[in-house]
């Protein structure tokens, strides 16, 4: 079965994470800006799009798949 991803920008990120998930500030240092491509899979890792490849940056607890879709206004795909 192949992996599945809800991708949005670095801005609808940061307006669904909760309190005691990873902090904006801690997403900044690794290179998350307003407009970069990430994607969530459902295990929750956030992985941010590099010139090359996707680099895992922080991870989401809960109900993040709502949110995911939610903030993104994207559903699951592979």
């Amino acid at each position: 079965m192949r992996a599945k991803y809800i991708e949005m920008n670095g801005r609808a990120l940061m307006s669904m994470l909760e309190p005691d998930e990873v902090s904006p500030e801690e997403l900044r240092r690794a290179g998350l800006t307003d407009t970069c491509l990430v994607r969530i899979n459902q295990q929750g890792d956030i992985e941010v799009r590099r010139h090359d490849r996707w680099d895992v940056i922080g991870g989401l607890t809960g109900s993040f798949g709502p949110r995911s879709e939610g903030a993104s206004g994207r559903t699951w795909s592979s």
